[in-house]
């Protein structure tokens, strides 16, 4: 990506997520009390630096964005309110935008099912594959 569209793309997430990167002082408060903090592979006070710092590739190449819980544990542990849960979101659907609406038919989700799949995940399917 080029300067002009790292800045652009920088600003359209902080726009969706509401979240002001600026904001963040780098303590790792958020990423300490991350439940799934193990999984990740950039922890959540490095996700808000990463889009500071405009390295948005790479975290849209991370499947760190969808190992985050959406606990917002991280926003209660924030002394500056920075809120990385909302910004991760907005990665994982700019991620989601470019992939496009229909990567999965409903009628294509069944092949997915087993016995372990919790009722969650199914509806999830239905709600975000639409025919």
């Amino acid at each position: 990506m080029l300067n002009s569209e790292i800045e652009e793309f920088k600003s359209q997430l902080e726009a969706i997520s509401g979240v002001n990167t600026k904001k963040c002082m780098v303590c790792g408060k958020c990423s300490g009390t991350c439940p799934n903090y193990d999984e990740m592979e950039y922890h959540p006070h490095q996700f808000v630096q990463m889009v500071e710092n405009g390295e948005i590739e790479k975290l849209m190449a991370s499947s760190s964005i969808y190992k985050c819980l959406s606990c917002f544990a991280c926003l209660e542990r924030c002394p500056r309110q920075v809120e990385p849960a909302k910004l991760i979101e907005a990665v994982r659907l700019a991620v989601e935008r470019q992939r496009g609406p229909q990567h999965l038919n409903a009628e294509d989700v069944a092949q997915y099912l087993d016995a372990d799949m919790p009722q969650q995940a199914i509806v999830s399917a239905f709600r975000k594959y639409k025919k």
